[in-house]
């Protein structure tokens, strides 16, 4: 038997479940299939970041992850068992009109899994449990066949592989996973470079990780135990009493061969570092040895055929951006798959996943295997952390598509006269309303900054029918007009207002002078 739908996403991890969510609230008939016979417990990564939550904002689950997770604790740092510092490193950060979430929540990744898995349940669409693709077929003019394990069929316009690290996806496309950066920024040889040796320095220090239940250590920090010989770490799981995320150098036995990960193993590193009699582990869970891999594919596109997420790479743990890289990939194609099985857009809109993601994840690479380096460092000397790599880059707010050919500025602004430019992540502002409530959903928005925009912002809102808001920002937001700014003969000291027209993913796609309606328009017949 045959079934058909347009989308076929094959995992249900955080990349899957935010792109099944968001074509879904599209209209978009979407399926999701999992291997696994039930949904794992673990908690493996360790939350959302800044830029993940405005996604999550959009598609109304936010409150929900905030509720559940909570702010990442004060990190205290000990040697030889004693604590020697503590380190707040969101101290002296806090929400700004632009950047309402300024720092990671802190969540287990089976809650946020449940979370998402619930907000699809609303669209009438689950999880298929025990389902596994065994081979694909593709045809450019009709569509994808998944054929399944059992010898099911499933066809599909389109087929999305958010199937991890090993993922069948990538093995059944014969896309390469190089152990390199491809489509690197500039100064790429000295990246690769860096990222070379982080590389082989943690490959001699893998790590075991798993999740345990413990009382006894404080659980309003975050433990890291660091010694000359390794060290152990241990993160309290928001909403269990007695759950830790639990990190640790790995153990060798008098052989010097890597001893597998146990509660045994994990209770003699535990007492080698921690040093504190009579507290005992249970009940360890999602054992595994990690080690670096950092690898991407070349190729993030073949015919109807996607890789998201972890199936099209996979980077250093240091700043935890893996899970944080994949919901931003889904968050960037699903609006574009929409489009175009809504028949609005073209299928060449579609290539621009992959010119935009791909150096996204190259860049990722890049300075995951840099903060790798980073944190390696400081745990060597005492004080020293995973601080160390909580920067302004990982909250990936500062990410944005400048060169892509979705970015048009047809009013002259340079990096001079204007704080946004075409590209960019469009930030939130009371208008009064805020900008997020306005940009939240299907559609794109055009913002008209100045009183002058009245005129086009009718226009475009007429022309476009249903796919573009039109939303005029008061003379009296003055915030708002701050950030996004005005082009050539526009703001401080100018004349006139300007036309900003954002994505549905909330980048900008356009900035145009007040009365540049046809720039607009031109723009989403492009499409």
């Amino acid at each position: 038997m045959t079934d058909r739908t347009s989308v076929l996403i094959v995992g249900s991890g955080p990349t899957g479940l935010t792109l099944a969510c968001d074509l879904a609230r599209r209209g978009i008939a979407v399926r999701i299939i999992e291997k696994s016979p039930r949904f794992p417990r673990s908690s493996r990564a360790k939350g959302p970041n800044s830029r993940s939550l405005e996604v999550f904002a959009d598609l109304g689950i936010v409150d929900a992850v905030l509720a559940a997770g909570s702010e990442p604790p004060v990190m205290r740092k000990y040697r030889d068992g004693r604590p020697i510092a503590d380190a707040r490193p969101y101290a002296g950060s806090k929400p700004t009109p632009g950047a309402p979430y300024d720092r990671a929540c802190l969540i287990a990744q089976w809650q946020l899994e449940e979370i998402l898995r619930d907000r699809l349940a609303e669209y009438g669409v689950r999880v298929e449990l025990g389902t596994e693709m065994a081979e694909l077929t593709q045809d450019d003019g009709t569509g994808v066949t998944a054929t399944l394990a059992d010898g099911g069929l499933i066809e599909a316009s389109y087929l999305v592989g958010c199937d991890g690290g090993h993922s069948t996806t990538r093995k059944l496309l014969g896309i390469p996973f190089e152990g390199r950066t491809a489509e690197s920024p500039p100064a790429a040889e000295q990246a690769a470079a860096e990222q070379a040796a982080a590389a082989r320095a943690a490959a001699e220090q893998p790590m075991v990780c798993g999740d345990v239940e413990l009382t006894g250590p404080d659980r309003a920090y975050w433990h890291q135990w660091f010694d000359e010989d390794g060290g152990v770490m241990l993160c309290p799981i928001p909403g269990t009493p007695t759950g830790w995320w639990f990190q640790a150098a790995i153990e060798k036995d008098a052989d010097g061969r890597l001893v597998e990960p146990s509660l045994d193993s994990f209770q003699r590193l535990f007492d080698r570092h921690a040093r504190m009699p009579g507290v005992q582990l249970r009940d360890a869970t999602a054992l595994s040895t990690y080690r670096v891999n950092a690898r991407m594919a070349d190729r993030f596109r073949v015919g109807r055929t996607f890789l998201a997420g972890d199936a099209a790479h996979v980077h250093p743990i240091a700043g935890g951006l893996g899970m944080n890289s994949g919901i931003q990939d889904a968050f960037n194609l699903g609006w574009k798959l929409a489009l175009v099985l809504a028949g609005q857009a073209g299928d060449g809109l579609l290539d621009t996943y992959e010119e935009e993601r791909l150096p996204v994840a190259a860049w990722t690479l890049d300075i995951t295997s840099g903060l790798l380096t980073t944190v390696m460092e400081a745990t060597r000397k005492p004080g020293g952390g995973l601080d160390a790599v909580i920067t302004p880059e990982t909250t990936t707010l500062g990410l944005g598509y400048r060169w892509s050919s979705l970015s048009r500025e047809r009013d002259g602004r340079t990096v001079h006269d204007a704080p946004l430019r075409a590209g960019d992540r469009a930030p939130d502002a009371p208008t009064p309303v805020r900008l997020f409530e306005v940009f939240a959903g299907p559609h794109f928005t055009l913002l008209g900054l100045g009183a002058d925009t009245a005129d086009a912002l009718r226009r475009v809102a007429s022309a476009a029918g249903g796919t573009v808001r039109a939303h005029a920002v008061p003379e009296e937001a003055e915030e708002a007009r701050r950030m996004y700014g005005t082009g050539t003969g526009a703001g401080a000291g100018g004349v006139g207002g300007s036309l900003v027209l954002i994505r549905p993913d909330n980048h900008v796609a356009v900035t145009a002078r007040a009365d540049d309606a046809r720039g607009v328009l031109d723009y989403l017949r492009d499409l």
